[in-house]
């Protein structure tokens, strides 16, 4: 994203304004934006929500998250200003016909709309069909209109492909942005980077000298408020159908013929139709999900899951590992491990590449193999351990150490958040880092089995405390390939 590029004006009418992703994370990216000045004054930002707020309430509401969300340094109370000045708010829900639609309608027959329209839906996924048959109904769709649609896109591959079908009556598919903001990570998109413009990586980004590769989005939070909707999903549907499959992709996918966002959407499909199917066999072997009891802590109690849920009993899993293969001759026999999970004891997500060692050894000290250390949060960068001559001793010793770059440290910037790049995108009509239609079928048609299996209880829940980094059986899975976890390797 060039943070220079100025954008033309736009309208961007935000369903579901009143939820925390609007406070946390939009308005604060967008905020960003406007102080690079890639938002022009000419641009509008509308809530809307079933809450009967005014523009000040809804305001407020805003400020207070610029306050708690945005840098101290960058919060200059006249840039604040200005930018509330261009947001406001309509009482609507989006799902019903006869709510109140005349109001925003006015919005665009009254004043001078820009050529530029975005819907971003920050609701339930079950409300988009809903609020794309207003959206039509009411003459709100422009040929330029977009909307972004925030995962998941369904619970299932049936409820996936009613959610793309009722949307697609409406909108072309180029003009419908699925976004995961995982892809808007800049770590992730330096994966890129990292391996097609390195010919060192690219060579060796295969079978021939990858043992295995770990891909891990660890939390140390709870499920807080979402508690509700997350016992309803769980881990595999909330973090494995979307973000670990996309970061997948992006390290499995074989060159794309060019940086055009097809081209890129078509090597990520062919990664996820070339998955190893799951077996019965497989989800008992290579399938672990976990659920969080509590602990104490520095002498403070962490609670469990069904105390944070407020329930006696659930079979939700907070915590996943599972063996993913992939059947084509780039990574035949080489296992991604996918972990994501809840209470953990590190927050951390990164994508480790784990080298094989050496066929032969004419040292000392047995040499380890090199490992790549690609970190997506919180500390970005790239980290590749070598072995060299250990200094204080004969030539025949090695000790082991690592050339590491920090992302915001080398190049002297403030790393933006994953919105602020990815809001952009829409803007300038650029769907490269969204997830096309297929892509998101073909992930749910690799996930359900796994869904199924677990209905079955062919892979039995278990139990691991709050602040660890998961169930035993985690490590288990592993161990019986000889493999090992990051946190438990040394250098």
């Amino acid at each position: 994203m060039e943070q220079t590029q100025a954008y033309a004006p736009f309208d961007i009418i935000i369903f579901g304004a009143t939820g925390d992703l609007t406070a946390r994370k939009l308005l604060p990216a967008l905020y960003y934006r406007y102080l690079d000045k890639q938002i022009p004054p000419q641009t509008r930002i509308i809530g809307t929500a079933r809450s009967p707020l005014t523009d000040d309430d809804f305001k407020k509401r805003i400020h207070d998250g610029l306050v708690e969300f945005v840098q101290e340094s960058y919060q200059d109370p006249e840039n604040i200003r200005n930018f509330l000045n261009l947001i406001s708010y309509v009482s609507l829900n989006g799902a019903e016909a006869d709510s109140n639609w005349p109001e925003l309608q006015a919005k665009f027959e009254h004043n001078k709309a820009n050529d530029i329209r975005i819907f971003y839906f920050a609701t339930a996924p079950r409300l988009y069909g809903d609020i794309c048959d207003n959206l039509a109904l009411k003459k709100l769709i422009t040929p330029t209109t977009r909307i972004i649609l925030e995962k998941p896109i369904g619970t299932s591959l049936k409820t996936a492909k009613e959610i793309n079908q009722r949307v697609g009556k409406h909108f072309p598919e180029n003009n419908i942005y699925r976004i995961d903001h995982y892809l808007g990570k800049e770590t992730v998109q330096n994966v890129i980077a990292l391996r097609f413009a390195n010919p060192v990586f690219e060579r060796l980004w295969n079978s021939d000298a990858i043992d295995y590769v770990q891909i891990t989005a660890a939390e140390t939070v709870g499920v807080g408020k979402r508690g509700g909707y997350y016992d309803g999903a769980g881990a595999l549907r909330d973090m494995v159908q979307n973000h670990l499959l996309q970061v997948l992709c992006m390290v499995a996918m074989d060159p794309p013929i060019s940086l055009n966002a097809d081209d890129l959407r078509n090597e990520k499909l062919k990664v996820l139709r070339s998955l190893k199917p799951m077996t019965e066999q497989d989800i008992k072997n290579n399938t672990v999900r976990g659920q969080y009891t509590s602990c104490i802590y520095k002498n403070e109690k962490i609670p469990g899951y069904l105390e944070d849920l407020g329930k006696d009993q659930s079979n939700t899993e907070t915590f996943i590992t599972l063996k993913a293969e992939i059947n084509t001759a780039r990574w035949g026999g080489v296992p991604f491990y996918l972990r994501t999970g809840k209470r953990l004891a590190k927050k951390v997500s990164e994508i480790i590449i784990q080298f094989k060692p050496s066929a032969w050894n004419l040292f000392a000290t047995p040499p380890k193999a090199n490992r790549l250390v690609i970190r997506i949060q919180p500390d970005e960068g790239v980290s590749l351990s070598l072995q060299i001559k250990d200094p204080q001793k004969t030539y025949t010793n090695l000790r082991s150490t690592s050339i590491n770059i920090e992302f915001p440290t080398a190049f002297h910037i403030r790393y933006p958040d994953s919105y602020e790049g990815l809001l952009m995108d829409v803007v300038k009509g650029d769907p490269i880092l969204f997830i096309r239609r297929d892509e998101v079928e073909a992930s749910w048609r690799w996930i359900e089995p796994i869904l199924d299996g677990w209905a079955k209880n062919l892979t039995p829940l278990t139990y691991y405390k709050a602040g660890s980094w998961g169930p035993q059986e985690a490590l288990d899975l592993l161990d019986r390939a000889n493999h090992v976890w990051h946190e438990n390797m040394t250098e």
